[in-house]
């Protein structure tokens, strides 16, 4: 038995059928197929049966099945919440690090139906993939400590969106213009890239998980509204989602561990 499943039924993301609701929730949901993103504290989608709040529920349009919808909740509505940090600017440049990864999949496109010029950072196996979802350039990473920050990069973007690590966005201050953003996804930094009133860099970080402690009835409203708008669009082919790799539950331990050492490519689904 895996670590993580000691106790806790682990599975943050999942779709199916509701087939119960409980007090005070109306039964205009029973019978339909949801998505969802599940709290870490609570248990999760590796069961035959998950409870979950309601708040959370997004529809899934009769065009999408439950395993193309099941792997969209975390890197899409990360995404959507990352790329709501910034104004709305059509024209401007960004940059995306670790965008080969499954949140840079769907904010490479998002990004690019809001008319942002889009350059992404990542292993070079992604370039044609992200290319062919809008980005204009890539450029090879992560950038690695001792190596001379890349001049070609210096000064040059509105926002850097980095899903690497603190330390990494961090680094990445150094290629903003003055009033630029930097928006963290994966970890932060406690350090400012720039000294008091130089370029007044803006900083964000982004954390779905934080709706789940910290969000009111309002909140999950707008993110599960702007969810079903993002399915839908999955189902009429107007956003791509990430190659799907199925596998049957007794095979989770292995796949984990595969997910664990990067040994593939695509979003990994478990189908019970």
């Amino acid at each position: 038995m895996l670590d993580s499943q000691r106790g806790k039924v682990p599975g943050v993301d999942g779709a199916g059928v509701v087939i119960a609701v409980g007090t005070g929730v109306s039964e205009h949901w029973l019978g339909q197929r949801v998505a969802y993103h599940q709290s870490l504290k609570r248990h999760g989608s590796f069961a035959s049966h998950t409870p979950l709040a309601a708040s959370a529920a997004m529809r899934i349009p009769a065009g999408l099945d439950n395993i193309r919808a099941a792997a969209f909740p975390c890197p899409g509505l990360t995404a959507w919440q990352a790329l709501e940090k910034i104004p709305a600017r059509p024209g401007e440049r960004i940059l995306i690090s670790g965008a080969g990864g499954s949140v840079g999949h769907w904010l490479t496109q998002l990004a690019h139906r809001r008319g942002f010029i889009i350059e992404v950072m990542c292993n070079a196996r992604h370039r044609e993939r992200l290319q062919g979802l809008g980005a204009s350039a890539w450029h090879p990473g992560p950038l690695v400590n001792d190596t001379p920050f890349p001049e070609a990069l210096r000064h040059r973007y509105f926002a850097v969106f980095d899903a690497v690590n603190g330390e990494h966005s961090l680094r990445l201050g150094d290629a903003l213009r003055a009033n630029g953003h930097l928006i963290s996804i994966q970890d932060r930094s406690i350090d400012w890239p720039c000294p008091p009133f130089g370029r007044a860099l803006s900083l964000h970080e982004v954390a779905l998980g934080a709706l789940h402690f910290h969000g009111d009835d309002h909140d999950w409203q707008q993110l599960t509204r702007q969810g079903e708008r993002l399915l839908e669009a999955l189902a009429d082919g107007t956003l791509h989602g990430e190659s799907i790799l199925v596998h049957d539950f007794a095979s989770l331990p292995e796949q984990l561990e595969a997910l664990k050492q990067r040994s593939f490519s695509g979003k990994l689904v478990i189908n019970l």
